[in-house]
């Protein structure tokens, strides 16, 4: 993705490609930050897009993804520089190669308050807040039952319905993700509403962090999408779960009577035309990195 000049060293400091080989330090670099990423995470990421690595006398100090959606968007994220190396102008050099490697696309990520300003200063602005929702949730027998939408019923999504799935996916975020909701099919689970013979939402939910993160979640209300995320609830055992939803998807009340207390926000922020998408049915992301 990155040209050759991408690839040099700066105060100290290689910028390389991020490999297979860099992810065990890579998980050094997010656990000494309290993210509660596996090895497993970041491969899965890792498989999805491109990254930098950013190597200070053979050490991993600095790492950087992005993951494009089509020709025209992409997204950015698990940028991360080692705390002994903050100050140093790191964060912004692998911020602007990754961005350079990105050519015209349109930018999308989800910000910490503490790297606002330099997103800031890079073109981005803020499109809204996401919250991070999470918690051991209230066992299936302790909740109260919730009704399905009229002329609609929920299962578990058979291979048949994955073109439908990445059909409904673009046309509620406006960009091609086919080959992340394919990962996801492969390593977790989807469940689909269907209404007449058709797709109308998905969730998705896989193992991550501490437990299960719930996401990416479509739907055509919020009644939907509850119903979605509660049916994935009852077949889980009870543990830790994670959902990232939008601060106005009206998700999150209901949530935390769930047990899933949010625990963090981030802004979310993009450089250039945010996709042409129909916002309202998006509940749920697959990450804050990948959205």
């Amino acid at each position: 993705m990155e040209s050759q000049a991408m690839f040099e060293e700066t105060s100290g400091a290689v910028l390389k490609k991020l490999t297979v080989a860099h992810l065990p330090q890579a998980l050094a670099l997010s656990s000494a930050l309290g993210w509660p990423y596996r090895l497993e995470d970041w491969a899965f990421a890792h498989s999805l897009g491109d990254g930098l690595a950013l190597e200070q006398d053979g050490q991993l100090v600095g790492t950087a993804m992005r993951w494009d959606y089509g020709g025209a968007f992409a997204s950015v994220g698990m940028i991360i520089v080692a705390t002994q190396c903050k100050g140093r102008g790191y964060g912004a050099r692998l911020v602007d190669a990754l961005l350079d490697g990105a050519g015209p696309r349109n930018i999308f990520l989800n910000s910490t308050a503490e790297a606002l300003e330099l997103y800031r200063r890079r073109g981005f602005v803020p499109t809204g807040t996401l919250n991070q929702h999470q918690g051991v949730f209230v066992a299936a027998g302790e909740r109260p039952g919730l009704v399905e939408p009229i002329d609609s019923h929920i299962k578990s999504a058979a291979d048949a319905d994955l073109t439908e799935i990445i059909r409904l996916d673009e046309a509620a975020l406006g960009m091609p993700r086919p080959e992340l909701l394919k990962r996801i099919a492969e390593v977790g689970q989807l469940t689909v509403l269907a209404s007449g013979g058709s797709v109308t939402g998905y969730a998705a939910c896989r193992a991550f962090g501490k437990g299960h993160v719930i996401g990416p979640v479509i739907a055509p209300d919020v009644d939907a999408a509850r119903v979605l995320i509660d049916s994935i609830l009852s077949q889980l055992p009870t543990g830790f779960v994670r959902v990232d939803t939008r601060a106005d998807s009206g998700l999150g009340p209901w949530l935390e009577s769930r047990g899933l207390a949010c625990v963090d926000t981030a802004t979310q922020m993009v450089r250039g035309a945010p996709p042409p998408s129909e916002r309202a049915r998006v509940f749920a992301l697959c990450s804050q990195s990948l959205g």
